[in-house]
């Protein structure tokens, strides 16, 4: 099949188009950029030009639909914040896909109303307050407290601050009093990383792991999958209550008494640990987009280490010592040593697929001779599929208005 991933920069979009091209499929990607890391594999044939999703949502919608119908596309792949406008008006779209109803997404899609969902589900979370004004930062009992914005990728929209001095400069930077904010408490523990996938409300796949080492933006350089059956049972209950329809993933932090969610993403996030650990989310999307039987899978194995060195040699370049934290990096990861002992590469894997090997040369020359060079790639990548209160707002209008349509 012809498959078309909505995005060609992110960590999961590359993921995506590994298992993709294992499973024989033809991959192609759009991209409003013509450099991105999905591009740098031989699982992709080609690349789509398209508007910029973050600031033009409505105009990738329309661009993604024309391709579709003119490259004869069997399905369109949501592998980032995509999946908020591909849901909206997926009525509109002239090929098959996976996303929930719009209703369900909007349930989780903002932070503030998530973060109302979960409780009302009963999944656990950090102790979190909604921010309507400043007199509401006098509800605050303990710091350090995460400042979220209700719309935000990546950690572009989440500050951690010390005090209720900190937390009141930060909240009128972002605009407190004309939009609510959240403040989230901090939780001490590991942070897991949760993906599931959901047929009309039926959980079908679920696996857990936890980060082992943090990489560039706090994402997970090294991950192990673990057993996780309390979290089971919540994002079981939760999808249930939404019937929900496709990929979900969760952030949580697991602390001494249990999990707390602390973001929820309602889509597909970095399936390949998964993967390597027995559960297959991508081939499982498959079989809800084409209505073909999508069987419950049982849990992974637990303890089924991944990595991905092209986010650990950024993160490295943003140390105290960034050019000898970089070789040292890269030196731990060639020898199979350390963190990187019995670890399979999930992001850029090597073998039978040199083109994959690019970004990461890339990535080590450029930090080696210009360390800062780490937060431009950064923000390319993100740059380029991040959903902000705006681009939100205007895929809720078209959503209403496709809705009022006879």
């Amino acid at each position: 099949m012809k498959i078309l991933l909505t995005e060609g920069s992110g960590l999961t979009s590359r993921q995506v188009a590994t298992r993709l091209g294992e499973l024989g499929h033809q991959v192609e990607i759009l991209s409003s950029t013509p450099i991105c890391l999905t591009r740098f594999t031989k699982h992709v044939r080609r690349v789509h030009a398209a508007p910029r999703f973050g600031s033009q949502p409505l105009a990738w919608m329309e661009a993604a639909a024309k391709i579709c119908r003119d490259n004869a596309i069997d399905m369109l792949f949501p592998t980032q914040e995509q999946a908020a406008v591909v849901s909206a008006l997926q009525t509109a779209l002239p090929v098959s896909t996976v996303v929930p109803d719009f209703d369900s997404l909007m349930a989780v899609q903002d932070k503030i109303s998530a973060c109302k969902t979960l409780a009302e589900v009963g999944v656990p979370q950090p102790r979190t307050i909604v921010l309507e004004g400043e007199k509401d930062i006098a509800k605050i009992e303990r710091y350090p407290v995460f400042l979220k914005q209700p719309v935000s990728t990546a950690s572009s929209g989440v500050r951690r601050t010390q005090s209720a001095a900190e937390l009141r400069e930060a909240a009128r930077a972002w605009g407190l009093g004309r939009q609510p904010l959240l403040a989230q408490e901090a939780a001490a523990g590991r942070l897991a990383m949760i993906q599931a996938l959901a047929d009309e409300g039926r959980l079908i796949a679920f696996h857990a792991n936890a980060r082992i080492r943090e990489g560039a933006g706090g994402g997970a350089s090294v991950k192990e999958s673990l057993p996780l059956p309390v979290m089971a049972a919540h994002v079981e209950r939760l999808v249930r209550t939404l019937r929900w329809r496709g990929p979900i993933s969760f952030d949580a932090i697991l602390t001494d008494s249990g999990p707390l969610v602390i973001d929820v993403n309602p889509r597909l996030v970095e399936p390949m640990n998964a993967w390597r650990s027995g559960v297959d989310l991508v081939g499982a999307m498959l079989d809800l987009a084409f209505a073909r039987p999508a069987p419950a899978q049982p849990p992974g194995e637990s303890g089924v280490r991944t990595h991905q060195l092209l986010i650990a040699i950024l993160g490295a370049a943003q140390t105290g010592r960034p050019r000898l934290d970089v070789i040292r990096e890269i030196l731990a990861a060639a020898q199979r040593r350390g963190d990187y002992a019995n670890s399979v590469e999930e992001l850029t894997p090597l073998r039978g697929d040199p083109l994959a090997a690019l970004p990461v040369l890339a990535a080590a020359l450029l930090t080696l001779a210009w360390p800062a060079a780490s937060k431009v790639f950064e923000r390319g990548a993100v740059g380029a599929y991040a959903l902000r209160a705006g681009g939100w707002a205007e895929i809720v209008a078209a959503a209403k208005a496709a809705n009022c349509q006879p």
